[in-house]
């Protein structure tokens, strides 16, 4: 029998079995970056405000004198440079991609800044989608960055399964609103980290109550809340319930640098988080 080399297990599906340590799959890291942690902000479906709880930390993280970045992994539904008005063309810096800066110094890269036409739809196939995120972890020069939060886009297809296994990610914010079929719909999320190995920090709840403006009483629109049933079964920390807040839509709407001084209490928590 021929002896096992290392030369006759390369593309061998059972090398790992052979003693043949697995090659990594993480993308290389732009060699001008130097980025201390890698927060993905997740959910199982669309619609439950995971840009706007990106967005919200990252404000946070800024305004407590973190460096900080966005990378929108959102490819086909881009909203990052829509909520902070800022534009594209996006500078190139010889073979790499310079990102594009906020009003509040927050570093962001995504699709809509490097596409001609905003509004032009992003009409690629799962391969194609993938390979894009990497590129932004590879060619976009982040430099020293405290911060890079990845604005995940919904589900658990290719796009999540790339940045689970490309990029270094040190843990995973879910964010769910309260109605018990979306909380549902996140356990498939947090199944998926947890099949990956990727720490999951802790939840947030979006559209959890408004607040009457006139008696200033809290009326919850979506009926009473399962996250501290969902934080209970699945052991992890509940880092925030997000109001709905008509002066964050407006902000939203081209202006999101100008709400540093919201959810204080939901960065200390992810702080916590990844401290421990």
């Amino acid at each position: 029998m021929a002896e096992c080399k290392k030369e006759s297990c390369e593309g061998c599906p059972s090398a790992s079995s052979c003693g043949q340590k697995p090659a990594s799959m993480l993308a290389p890291a732009n060699p001008a970056s130097h980025i201390h942690k890698v927060v993905g902000i997740v959910s199982g479906k669309g619609g439950v405000g995971k840009s706007m709880v990106t967005a919200s930390l990252a404000n946070l993280m800024a305004a407590q004198g973190y460096k900080v970045g966005i990378l929108d992994a959102d490819i086909t539904g881009p909203s990052i440079p829509k909520m902070y008005g800022v534009h594209g063309p996006a500078e190139m810096d010889g073979d790499y991609i310079k990102p594009v800066e906020t009003k509040n110094g927050i570093k962001t890269m995504s699709i809509n800044l490097l596409l001609p036409d905003e509004e032009s739809p992003v009409i690629w196939r799962g391969p194609i989608l993938a390979n894009m995120v990497k590129q932004f972890w590879s060619d976009v020069i982040w430099g020293e960055l405290d911060f890079l939060f990845v604005d995940m886009p919904p589900g658990t297809g290719d796009v999540p399964l790339t940045v689970f296994q490309s990029i270094p990610v040190d843990g995973i914010v879910v964010v769910t609103s309260p109605q018990d079929l979306v909380s549902l719909i996140v356990k498939k999320a947090l199944h998926m980290a947890e099949s990956m190995h990727i720490p999951v920090l802790g939840v947030v709840e979006n559209y959890s109550y408004v607040v009457c403006p006139d008696c200033g009483k809290e009326f919850k629109i979506f009926g009473e809340s399962g996250l501290d049933k969902l934080a209970e079964e699945m052991n992890l920390p509940i880092l925030g319930r997000m109001p709905i807040e008509p002066k964050l839509a407006e902000l939203a709407d081209g202006h999101f640098d100008e709400a540093n001084n919201h959810y204080l209490a939901m960065a200390e928590s992810l702080l916590m988080a990844l401290e421990g």
